[in-house]
């Protein structure tokens, strides 16, 4: 259950720290119906619209504390693990004080209970025949979704569950055959409509209760909103990989711009085009995927289905492509990937089915071409021929042809035919480029001058999106075992720290993190939990944050100039999201800092 749930005589460590003269003020207590105090509950203010909602979080003795710019009639909910939540309507003024308490009825149902556990829960309970098993499942069952509601863990048969993962291929899971029926008998017997008992056990810390979430919902059920890029001018820019669509919020006051892109001459999918439907929700040409600001405000995007850079002019909404060269049979950049600037604002991008790292120089248009070493003659056949492949299965569009010339089937080579370098950084200390390869399970370092490459094996499978801390240090998660790794360059050691998880046998799928240059801390995406993590390296601990929302897959996070720290909800499809859309998010984890005035007591 929850740990700290019945806590008393301690003091409350969080309040406000800043309030609009114009912001209604919520005061109240979580309780069980019995009248204990619940702390770490999450109180939820809704809008009434309800596309924007803000969350705070109870203290040790389930007290919250919530100032907001909402008004007229809201709701607010209170929530918290095997507790029913509530919802209680209210009509706010702009500078009411309301004070509120909650009470939660302990849900007694198992399939209610079950239904509300996170998707590393259910995943604990599947029949994984062994190790390697497990670790396909995760690699390339959960690279961008989990298995969150009922929607993906609705009861088939096996052949329905077959159709399913046929599907999940031609979207590039690659398993061969032999894993194919493997996954196939795992979700059959696992997800069968029983439901689950696991006792979850959350942390609550003081550092919860002084932290803040806003959301915004936006874009369409269709949509795949992969990355949010904080501006310079402070807004939000989210990239709509599946409309070939850029949004773009303005978080004081909610507004919403939309900036699409022009298909030009390519088909939709792009170099994709011979996958089903393309890519399931796919419905753009380009596929924006990653983006960064220069120093002068211009933003680059890497188009992964047309093989392109993109130049965005914030201010007018208009885009400029510059195409990747091609190779004599096939394009080099099939899947530009992730993007970061240099210190001479030029950009670095890895091109994940290629295995190629790029360099855009953002003066002179010139592209720099980095082949990175092939690892083993079965990735070399895809280093060499993936383009072909898809260029002739791009001649019979969504027939799925890729799938019977592709060497992962026929040679029965599964996913480790590929390399697939994903997540790079540079290093502020040098200006090194630094890549990671995920199924590869190597680093690499690039020297910008020689474009000399070293790799490193990865103590841990499945290194993903990473970043430099201010001292050079490399924080790699590692997505298919749960662990945060410290590379420190100058010596060449790895350490290794595991996530903590919410019970026995779950396994978490860190996709990204991000440092936080003034405080130091790692913000972590605990995709599987429904949590961000943040990791305090002077103290050697974690912060656990459950988000308000179940069904989260947070993408990449970066930080506003006050501290907080930004993402987009973006499962894939948005649909299976509990609030059925894509949604920004913002933790702001000092919002709560002073002592508190008085909790209602009605």
């Amino acid at each position: 259950m929850i740990k700290h749930l019945l806590t008393t005589g301690l003091a409350l460590a969080s309040i406000s720290a800043s309030v609009s003269p114009l912001a209604a003020t919520l005061n109240g207590q979580v309780r069980t119906e019995a009248g204990q105090p619940i702390a770490g509950a999450l109180v939820t203010l809704w809008n009434e619209p309800r596309n924007q909602k803000e969350t705070v979080y109870t203290d040790a003795l389930g007290r919250y504390h919530l100032t907001t710019e909402m008004t007229g009639n809201v709701t607010l909910r209170g929530r918290a693990p095997y507790f029913r939540d509530i919802n209680q309507p209210l009509t706010l003024g702009p500078d009411d004080q309301v004070d509120t308490n909650l009470s939660l009825t302990a849900m007694t149902d198992p399939a209610e209970i079950s239904a509300t556990l996170t998707a590393s829960a259910h995943a604990s309970q599947l029949p994984f025949e062994d190790d390697g098993v497990r670790n396909t499942f995760i690699s390339q069952c959960n690279y961008c979704h989990q298995q969150g509601n009922s929607l993906t863990r609705a009861p088939r048969d096996e052949a329905a569950w077959s159709d399913t993962v046929w599907r999940m291929e031609t979207y590039a899971a690659y398993l061969t055959y032999g894993e194919h029926k493997q996954v196939v008998n795992i979700l059959h017997e696992g997800f069968n409509g029983d439901p689950i008992k696991v006792l979850q056990t959350y942390e609550h810390s003081a550092e919860l209760s002084q932290a803040k979430v806003k959301e915004w919902l936006v874009a369409t059920p269709m949509s795949f909103l992969h990355d949010t890029v904080v501006g310079s001018d402070g807004k939000l820019y989210g990239i709509d990989e599946g409309s070939d669509t850029i949004y773009v919020l303005d978080r004081t006051d909610g507004s919403l711009q939309e900036f699409k892109m022009d298909p030009e001459d390519e088909p939709v999918g792009g170099d994709f085009v011979g996958l089903q439907m393309p890519l399931g929700i796919f419905t753009g040409s380009h596929g924006p995927h990653s983006m960064v600001e220069l120093d002068d405000g211009r933003m680059f995007i890497t188009a992964a289905l047309s093989s392109s850079i993109f130049e965005l002019n914030a201010k007018t909404g208009e885009f400029t492509r510059y195409h990747i060269p091609r190779g004599f049979l096939w394009r080099k950049g099939m899947y530009p990937h992730t993007i970061r600037k240099d210190a001479d604002n030029n950009v670095w991008f890895t091109v994940t089915f290629s295995n190629r790292v790029m360099k855009f120089d953002t003066t002179t248009h010139e592209f720099t071409d980095i082949g990175l070493p092939s690892d083993g003659p079965l990735n070399l056949m895809s280093d060499v021929f993936m383009g072909v492949v898809l260029k002739v299965a791009g001649l019979f569009p969504h027939e799925n042809l890729h799938m019977a010339f592709s060497h992962h089937k026929w040679l029965n080579g599964g996913k480790e035919i590929l390399s697939m370098p994903y997540g790079i950084d540079i290093n502020p200390n040098d200006g090194s480029i630094w890549y990671g390869k995920l199924i590869g399970n190597k680093i690499g370092r690039i020297d910008p001058e020689t474009m000399e490459i070293v790799e490193f094996d990865t103590p841990h499978r499945g290194p993903r999106r990473m970043r430099f801390d201010k001292d050079g240090i490399l924080w790699i998660p590692s997505f298919d075992e749960g662990v945060l790794m410290r590379f420190d360059p100058k010596i060449e050691a790895f350490e290794n720290i595991p996530l903590p998880l919410l019970s026995e046998n779950e396994y978490e799928v860190p996709y990204a993190l991000n440092v936080h240059h003034h405080t130091g801390d790692i913000w972590i995406a605990a995709n599987n939990s429904d949590r961000m993590l943040r990791y305090i390296p002077s103290e050697k601990r974690f912060v656990s944050y459950p988000m308000p929302s179940r069904v989260v897959w947070f993408r990449d996070f970066e930080f506003t100039k006050d501290g907080q720290v930004c993402s987009s909800n973006a499962n894939l499809p948005a649909y299976a999201h509990e609030d059925g859309l894509p949604a920004f998010v913002c933790l702001d984890p000092e919002y709560n800092t002073t002592p508190t005035q008085s909790v209602a007591q009605h």
